[in-house]
């Protein structure tokens, strides 16, 4: 038998290998989805990740042709969703939605039953816009007059978060630190985190844009945005960057599906939530919410939660946070 048959042979059965092995995920791809598929938003409901992924969701169903059965788990700042999608079968029909909180931040603050690693995820479909806004009247009308309003009075000023240790409560941290100014947060997840400021039991909100409907109705004024630019719409509100601080707060809405599942599928997947942003109802959606509705790949969002794990975990050394035993 010549070399150039036995090479003939050799490469005809490596096709026919990858044929029986990939063949199957590509059948999996081209039926996908035949049942209806599970959707778990990781936090309460009511917020903007949890009415943003509902919109979403009821668009994408048609697209996928199945339903998209939506419910919340918010229990653990999401570590609860997280862990039942690092445990469901990885066949693209559980899925969460989600900050990133839950994976490039939470495993550096405590430890948690999954790693990043344990999850593929599918697409992101928004970045909320974080800044900091006090009552119309407040007695300062620039970050620099709270800082030196705080430093004046250690202790009594104080400001809402969306949840303990969110990216918006550490921009907060890491200001109080290069300052040495004394200022408390108050936790308020789930909800609307913005009553205890409009009733006046706060100095301060800080937290994703949820505050703009209130600037525009004329009860908030906004000092500070945690962006890497400005906003188009407060032109004339400062970044944190401008002001001398070293620190952005970047934050992704995405969806996410177990590791393991077939490429193929969360392709699929991918595609259908993408077609869904385009859709006139989605995008009045979020600009009614006040949402900038960005999209990234599955790749491209992987890539963007390793950096902000990365990121983080720097965050965390620099205000010497210690991790939860």
């Amino acid at each position: 038998m010549s070399k150039e048959i036995r090479r003939f042979k050799v490469a005809g059965l490596f096709v026919a290998v990858m044929l029986i092995c990939f063949a199957p995920m590509i059948l999996v791809a081209q039926d996908f989805p035949t049942k209806p598929i599970n959707l778990i938003v990781c936090i309460a409901t009511g917020g903007t990740v949890d009415l943003s992924t509902r919109v979403l969701a009821s668009k994408a169903e048609k697209i996928l042709g199945q339903p998209i059965a939506v419910s919340n788990n918010g229990g653990g700042a999401g570590v609860l969703a997280m862990d039942a999608l690092a445990k469901a079968k990885p066949d693209g029909y559980t899925l969460v939605s989600c900050p990133q909180t839950a994976v490039a931040e939470i495993p550096h603050l405590r430890k948690t039953p999954y790693k990043l690693t344990d999850f593929a995820p599918v697409m992101q479909f928004a970045e909320p816009e974080g800044g900091l806004a006090v009552q119309k009247e407040a007695p300062f009308n620039s970050f620099k007059e709270l800082i030196e309003y705080a430093r004046k009075n250690p202790g009594k000023v104080t400001y809402t978060t969306s949840g303990s240790l969110t990216p918006w409560h550490l921009a907060m941290m890491y200001v109080g630190k290069q300052e040495n100014v004394q200022w408390t947060a108050v936790p308020v997840p789930g909800g609307d985190p913005n009553m205890p400021l409009l009733g006046g039991h706060v100095t301060a909100f800080t937290a994703a844009s949820s505050w703009k409907r209130y600037i525009d109705q004329g009860k908030f004024k906004l000092l500070v945005v945690y962006s890497e630019k400005r906003l188009k719409e407060f032109p004339n509100v400062p970044t944190l960057v401008e002001l001398g601080y070293n620190y952005v707060v970047n934050a992704h809405y995405y969806i996410s599906a177990p590791a393991g599942t077939p490429a193929p599928v969360v392709k699929k997947l991918d595609e259908a939530f993408k077609k869904a942003m385009d859709d006139p109802e989605i995008v009045a959606y979020m600009k009614k919410a006040d949402i900038a509705p960005v999209y990234k790949n599955s790749a491209d969002i992987k890539k963007a939660l390793e950096e902000m794990s990365r990121q983080f975990e720097k965050t965390i050394i620099d205000l010497k946070i210690p991790k939860e035993q």
